[in-house]
């Protein structure tokens, strides 16, 4: 979906960091009936485009589904998986230009 180069996935360290960022967040996507519509991950997209980590809601009828569903949307948005609890999935991706979160290094 975006046109930049993909950027390393965060370590253990950067990504226990943005655990803790998001362990305050509340889903902002969500996947419906219809599953993972084009029109879900256009928003998803642009919800990491303009927070750059965010909570993904996945309704899916079991685990195996609700994984793939994870892997596409990563794969889709150029997205890390940081942390997936139940049905909650945290997603993040780093803007190249002006990046809003500033992680640990290491």
């Amino acid at each position: 979906m975006t046109n930049v180069p993909p950027l390393p996935s965060p370590g253990p360290k950067q990504k226990r960091f943005l655990r803790e960022l998001g362990h305050q967040l509340h889903p902002v996507v969500m996947t419906g009936n219809a599953g993972l519509t084009p029109a879900v991950l256009q928003e998803l997209d642009r919800s990491l485009a303009a927070h750059e980590l965010v909570k993904v809601k996945v309704r899916a009828e079991d685990r195996q589904r609700r994984d793939e569903m994870i892997r596409e949307m990563c794969a889709a948005c150029e997205a890390a998986l940081i942390q997936r609890v139940g049905h909650i999935a945290l997603l993040y991706r780093q803007d190249p230009e002006k990046p809003r979160i500033t992680l640990p290094k290491g």
